[in-house]
C-alpha cells in the first residue's frame, strides 16, 4: 500500500518563500524565549529585587511553555494551523512590547509570559512543512528547522548580552518586538493553510489545570526560603500544587481527548523515558541558571568572575554549538559506541561538566569548556531519547509519546529553573544580595545527583530499547527530528503507519 507521503498530487499548493518564513518563525521565537536568561543579575539590580524573583523571568517562560505546547499542538492539528500560528505569534510580539516598557517587574513577567507561547510554534513548523512539501523536501526542511531552532537559541544569549551591555536590557525587548513582528507579517502573507482534516477537540480543562497545579508548585519550591520552608504559605501553596497536579492526572486519564496521553506511562519504557526526560531538564537549566549567575557576580565578594551579561551571554554559546555538534555527530558515534550506550554517556559527560563546575568555576576559561561539555551531553541525552520511545509504542502512537515526553523535558526546565533559585536563596544571608560560594557548590553536587540519577534511568532503559535496533531508519531519523524542537500533536507514523503495516 502506498503511503500519503508517497502521492505528491495531495500536497497542498502553497505560498511561494513559505520555507524560509518558517525558518525564520523558528529562529526568532527560539531568541526570544532565550533573551532573558543572561538578564536574571541585570532585572535583580534593575528592580531591587532579589536574584529569585528575578529568576521567574526565566521560569514563567517555562512554564507558560509546559502548558502551551500541547495546547498549541491540539489546536494546530487540523485545520486551524494557520490562525494558530498567526495567533501565537502574535501573542509573542505583545509580550515583547510589554517586556520593553519600563515599568515594573509584574509587567516584565508579564511579558516573559507572554512569550513563553512562543515555544510551541516550532512543532507547528514542521508540521506545515510535511503537509506541503515532497518527502524528500520534507525531511530536509523538518531537520534545517531543528537547527534553526537550537542555533536561535545559540544566537540568543550573545546578542542578549551585547545589546543589554551597550544599550541596557529594555533595548533587547525592543529588539525582540521588532523581529517577532517581522515574522508574524512574514507568517501572515506566507504561511499556507493547512489540510482540512479533522481534529480532536481541546482539553481546556486539563490545560487549566497543569498551569494552575505546576504554578503552585513552583511558587512553593521558589518562595520557601523567603517563607519558611515549614510556613502556612509555603505548605499550603505546595498541598493545593499537589492536589490540583494529582486531579489533572486523574482528569487525563479519564477524558476521551485529553492534554497529554497519560496513558503511555503504563508502558515502562516510555516512563522511563519521560523521567529522565523530566530529570534531564531539571539538570540542564539548573546548571546553566548557576553559570549565568556565577559569570557575574561581583569579584569582591570573594569567588564570583565579576564579568558583564555580554560576556554571560557568550558564555553559553558554546553550550548550544556543541548541542547541535552532538545531534549530528551522533550517527558516526553509533558506528562505535553501542546504541543503548548513547543516553547513558551523554548524561554522565553533562554530571562531568557540572564537576568541572564544582571544582574549577574559578577561571573563565574552565566556565567556557565545561558548558562545551555540557552541550555534548545534553546532546546525546536528547537526540537518542526518542529512539527507545518510538520502539515502544505503536507507529499510531509515536506523536503522542514524543509530546509526552517534551511535556516532561519542558516541565524539567521549569523546575530546574526554580530550583537553582531555590538552592541559591538558601545560601544567601538575610539583608545580602549574593550568595555564599557554598550555595554554587550545592548546587553543584544537587546538578551532578540529578545527571547521575539521569544515566541511571537512561542505562535501564537501554534494557528496554532493544526494539530500536529493528526499526524502520527513516521513523526513527523523523522522530528524533521532531523530538529535537518539541513537536507534540503531529503525529509523525500517522501518514505511514498503514504502509508499516502493511509490510
Amino acid at each position: 500500500m502506498t503511503s500519503i507521503d508517497d502521492k505528491p498530487e495531495e500536497r497542498l499548493a502553497t505560498p511561494r518563500g513559505f520555507v524560509p518564513v518558517l525558518a525564520a518563525i523558528c529562529t526568532v521565537v527560539a531568541i526570544v524565549s532565550s533573551v532573558g536568561a543572561p538578564l536574571i543579575p541585570t532585572v535583580a539590580d534593575a528592580y531591587s529585587v532579589s536574584f529569585t524573583s528575578a529568576q521567574w523571568t526565566l521560569t514563567i517562560t517555562m512554564l507558560v511553555g509546559a502548558v502551551t505546547v500541547p495546547v498549541l499542538g491540539r489546536l494546530g492539528d487540523g485545520p486551524h494551523r494557520r490562525p494558530v500560528i498567526i495567533g501565537a505569534l502574535s501573542v509573542v510580539f505583545i509580550g515583547c512590547v510589554l517586556a520593553a516598557i519600563p515599568s515594573n517587574l509584574a509587567l516584565l513577567l508579564i511579558g516573559r509570559g507572554l512569550q513563553g507561547v512562543g515555544l510551541g510554534l516550532a512543532p507547528l513548523a514542521m508540521a506545515v512543512a510535511r503537509d506541503h512539501l515532497t518527502p524528500v523536501e520534507a525531511k530536509r526542511t523538518v531537520a534545517a528547522l531543528s537547527v534553526t531552532a537550537v542555533a536561535g537559541i545559540g544566537l540568543g544569549y550573545p546578542l542578549t548580552g551585547v545589546i543589554a551591555h551597550f544599550w541596557g536590557y529594555h533595548a533587547c525587548f525592543v529588539v525582540a518586538s521588532a523581529a517577532s513582528l517581522a515574522v508574524l507579517v512574514g507568517g501572515i502573507t506566507s504561511v499556507p493553510s493547512s489540510r482540512h482534516v479533522p481534529h480532536k477537540p481541546l482539553d481546556i480543562v486539563g490545560a487549566v489545570l497543569l498551569g494552575i497545579g505546576l504554578t503552585l508548585l513552583l511558587i512553593a519550591l521558589t518562595s520557601g526560603s523567603y517563607w519558611g520552608w515549614t510556613s502556612f504559605q509555603t505548605i499550603g501553596c505546595a498541598a493545593v500544587g499537589l492536589a490540583v497536579v494529582v486531579g489533572w492526572t486523574f482528569h487525563e486519564l479519564r477524558t476521551r481527548f485529553p492534554l497529554v496521553e497519560l496513558r503511555l506511562l503504563s508502558k515502562p519504557a516510555v516512563l522511563t523515558a519521560d523521567v529522565t526526560g523530566l530529570f534531564a531538564g531539571i539538570g540542564m537549566f539548573v546548571l546553566s541558571s548557576a553559570v549565568i549567575r556565577f559569570v557575574q557576580t561581583p569579584s569582591d565578594t570573594g569567588y564570583g568572575l565579576g564579568r558583564s551579561a555580554m560576556v554571560a551571554g557568550l558564555v553559553l554559546v558554546p553550550f548550544s554549538l556543541t548541542s547541535v555538534f552532538a545531534n549530528r555527530l551522533l550517527p558516526l558515534a553509533e558506528r562505535w559506541i553501542s546504541k543503548s550506550m548513547i543516553m547513558p554517556i551523554g548524561a554522565m559527560a553533562f554530571a562531568g561538566a557540572l564537576t568541572l563546575f564544582l571544582f574549577g568555576r574559578d577561571e573563565l576559561w574552565v566556565v567556557f569548556v565545561l558548558m562545551g561539555v555540557a552541550g555534548l551531553g545534553i546532546g546525546f541525552t536528547f537526540a537518542a531519547m526518542p529512539a527507545f520511545i518510538v520502539s515502544a509504542v505503536p507507529p499510531h502512537e509515536t506523536g503522542s509519546a514524543l509530546g509526552v515526553n517534551q511535556v516532561a523535558r519542558t516541565v524539567g526546565g521549569a523546575v530546574g529553573s526554580a530550583l537553582s533559585a531555590t538552592v541559591l536563596a538558601i545560601y544567601t544571608a538575610p539583608g545580602q544580595t549574593f550568595p555564599d560560594s557554598a550555595g554554587y557548590t550545592a548546587t553543584a553536587i544537587v546538578g551532578i545527583g540529578l545527571w547521575t540519577g539521569t544515566a541511571i534511568l537512561a542505562f535501564a532503559l537501554s534494557y528496554r530499547g532493544s526494539r530500536a535496533e529493528r526499526l524502520p531508519a527513516r521513523l526513527v531519523d523523523e522522530s528524533i527530528e521532531s523530538a529535537a524542537t518539541g513537536s507534540f500533536a503531529y503525529d509523525i507514523a500517522s501518514r505511514r503507519g498503514q504502509s508499516e503495516d502493511s509490510r
